[in-house]
């Protein structure tokens, strides 16, 4: 019988309890034929808040990692940010020459949102600290490669003020109220068919985000808007390219 096909996950910040909050999210998914690894950096940020944080979290990760490298069958960097760990995953001869896919959950998301929003709609992001909201929108015109062009299907980021760690320590009313707040200035960007949850600390928010989409526009068009996870879409993504060998 063949032996199940492995991917680890890769937390590059030193919260273990954020590690433990991505377990559901891909259980959910009921992939029975892959096991799932979790991994988390064993020293450095603790909660990344901007592109310095992210690298010097690959710095703490990388040693560690490196060893794993001919263990797993591929690999999701779960952090919302054009985290310096994926091309340097890409790049190790392990990878390469086993063609073990790399992801992170900010590429995966935006792949997709782009195939599952119609023609003339939009997809957006909702992220934590202010800072993220032009790291975000530059990520994504590099990403795209599209410069000025990406707005045709990109509506923009707007984000809630909190960190990754304030997500789940700050009182809950006050994260469902910014949460919420956030989600609506994105809807009023106008014709967004797609939401992504901008941060792996906002993993099991769905509901909160949900909700806003039905305040802002109806219970039908609020229930319209897809919500993407990108630790969701990332393992589904590994999942396929895994079994298709690409």
């Amino acid at each position: 019988m063949r032996e199940k096909r492995s991917i680890l996950i890769i937390n590059p910040n030193s919260t273990e309890s954020m590690t433990k909050g991505l377990e559901p999210l891909v259980t959910s998914l009921e992939f029975k034929d892959t096991s799932y690894t979790f991994f988390t950096a064993p020293s450095g940020p603790k909660s990344i808040n901007d592109e310095h944080d992210a690298a010097e979290s690959a710095k703490h990760c990388l040693p560690e990692l490196i060893p794993l490298l001919d263990r797993h069958d591929g690999f999701l960097v779960a952090c919302y940010s054009k985290h310096p760990l994926v091309p340097i995953l890409k790049s190790q001869d392990k990878v390469k020459d086993a063609r073990r896919p790399v992801t992170g959950i900010f590429e995966a998301s935006v792949s997709t949102s782009l195939q599952i929003i119609a023609p003339d709609e939009k997809f957006g992001i909702v992220s934590t600290g202010k800072v993220w909201e032009n790291i975000l929108l530059e990520a994504v015109v590099d990403f795209l490669g599209t410069g000025s062009e990406a707005s045709k299907r990109f509506a923009g980021v707007e984000t809630t003020g909190l960190n990754a760690t304030d997500l789940h320590d700050a009182p809950a009313e006050e994260v469902r109220k910014r949460m919420k707040d956030a989600v609506k200035r994105l809807l009023g960007k106008g014709n967004v068919g797609a939401i992504c949850l901008g941060c792996a600390g906002m993993a099991g928010m769905n509901e909160m985000v949900r909700e806003a989409c039905v305040e802002k526009l109806g219970d039908e068009d609020g229930n319209r808007v897809r919500i993407v996870d990108g630790v969701q879409s990332g393992a589904a993504w590994l999942e396929g390219a895994v079994r298709s060998q690409f």
